[in-house]
């Protein structure tokens, strides 16, 4: 049984962003719920030691916790396959649920802006070919203005509750550390 569920409009294919990537089969509607992330809530220092064993799997839910598969039978069935954009069709609603931000058709690419649920220190290259990429990507994007206004409601929750908050704007410097 996978940990996570995929809407009946989804499948895995060969991404020409990076690996797999997950696709649409069919049109898939604004607001649709496209994937729910499963998997174990884990501890940062648990995240760390399963990382060892699997490499990454998981999501940030909280500020310490994450969620994703523990054993390496579990890693495909609590993968979601969502390769990173610059210019996204997905968000996050809550801390699991990725639903469509728009219209989407069919055989599009499913992808969501990691700085919708990462607040981690590290920097990876963008492969997402958008006219918008930004190139190097950080786990502090989301600190980014130009980012929260763009994905204002699409943040995993612990982060949207910072936003609203006020907490984390840094216009001054971009956003990075």
């Amino acid at each position: 049984m996978d940990l996570t569920y995929f809407s009946p409009k989804t499948e895995k294919r060969v991404s020409g962003i990076e690996g797999r990537g997950l696709f649409a089969r069919e049109a898939i509607s604004r607001g649709e719920v496209v994937v729910i992330k499963g998997g174990y809530v884990m501890t940062r220092a648990q995240r760390d030691e399963v990382g060892r064993r699997l490499g990454p799997a998981e999501i940030q839910v909280t500020e310490e916790l994450f969620i994703g598969p523990v054993a390496e039978a579990e890693r495909e069935g609590g993968m979601m396959h969502l390769n990173h954009s610059c210019e996204p069709n997905l968000g996050v609603q809550g801390q699991i649920a990725f639903v469509a931000m728009r219209d989407i058709a069919a055989d599009e690419e499913l992808t969501f802006d990691y700085a919708m649920t990462d607040d981690e220190p590290y920097e990876m290259e963008c492969n997402c070919g958008t006219s918008s990429c930004r190139r190097v990507i950080t786990g502090h994007d989301w600190m980014k203005v130009e980012l929260q206004r763009k994905y204002d409601g699409y943040f995993s929750w612990f982060i949207q509750r910072r936003l609203d908050a006020g907490v984390g704007s840094q216009a001054g410097n971009g956003g990075t550390d």
